[in-house]
């Protein structure tokens, strides 16, 4: 393993893969992980609408985050509820974990539908995002993640593991 670069929060690795041919792959190394988190008030879902860098593009999408050293994936799940959403959550039920793109990275990214939903006056987004708070009918939630409106991912992960 070589170390190509090294960020705040992830590296790129390139590394000598196991197989016949010893190939050699570049791997984006986001140790922790992170969270995304599916809010559910009645029958609304509340999501944030943020822009991306990445797809030089604004984008609907789960309240998210990476996790903290220590930290585990229900309180970051919790803190980023609060920070993104400005909301609180009596409950959080856990929904399984996702691999966002393993063909290139190792990040992990734990799921959560939150419930039971509260203001608190905590809503902080990071320095370096600019976020809406946006609720959409369940009902409609599940057709944007069927038609396309919504394409993130994690997203569309929640959606269906949390609406069914």
């Amino acid at each position: 393993m070589t170390e190509i670069w090294r960020g705040r929060r992830l590296w790129v690795e390139q590394r000598q893969v196991e197989v016949p041919s010893g190939t050699k792959r570049f791997v984006v190394v986001h140790p922790g992980g992170a969270v995304a988190v599916l809010p559910v008030d009645g029958d609304e879902v509340v999501l944030i609408r943020q822009y991306r860098a990445a797809i030089g593009d604004w984008i609907l999408e789960a309240p998210a985050g990476t996790l903290e050293e220590g930290e585990s994936p229900e309180d970051c799940a919790a803190r980023e509820l609060i920070e993104e959403t400005g909301l609180a959550a009596a409950g959080l039920v856990p929904l399984g974990a996702v691999y966002t793109t393993p063909g290139f990275s190792d990040e992990v990214i734990h799921l959560y539908l939150a419930h039971g939903l509260s203001p608190s006056n905590a809503f902080e987004p990071d320095e370096d995002e600019q976020i809406e708070v946006v609720r959409v009918s369940a009902d409609e939630v599940r057709a944007m993640a069927r038609d396309g409106r919504i394409r993130d991912a994690k997203t569309i992960c929640l959606v269906h593991r949390g609406l069914g």
